[in-house]
């Protein structure tokens, strides 16, 4: 099991949040809570790097439609960097990887 941790960096771009360890069901409230303190406007982007991420259940997948709610209320852009393998394959299994912009890194 891999601690998660969050950092966040802002930009004139908006925000990121780089995402290492595991994101489960446990630990997605502590995801939640980092999301808590970003703030992106109308044409900024919310990017998550996912980079460090080894794990990703339901309770990660369901941290990350909340981090895209939030941002789309915002009008914000959402995007996923460095998503890994086995969460990219996730994501396209259950229909998500619509919802977001992939990209390869932050």
């Amino acid at each position: 099991m891999n601690t998660l941790t969050v950092a966040t960096k802002t930009s004139s771009d908006g925000a990121v949040l780089v995402v290492a360890g595991d994101l489960d069901f446990a630990s997605a409230p502590l995801m939640r809570e980092a999301l808590e303190g970003v703030h992106v406007t109308a044409g900024q982007s919310l990017v998550l790097d996912l980079g460090g991420m080894t794990f990703c259940d339901s309770g990660g997948l369901t941290a990350l439609v909340a981090a895209r709610h939030q941002a789309v209320e915002a009008g914000a852009e959402i995007v996923l960097a460095a998503v890994p393998d086995h969460t990219r394959r996730i994501l396209k299994l259950v229909g998500l990887e619509s919802l977001f912009v992939l990209r390869p890194q932050a």
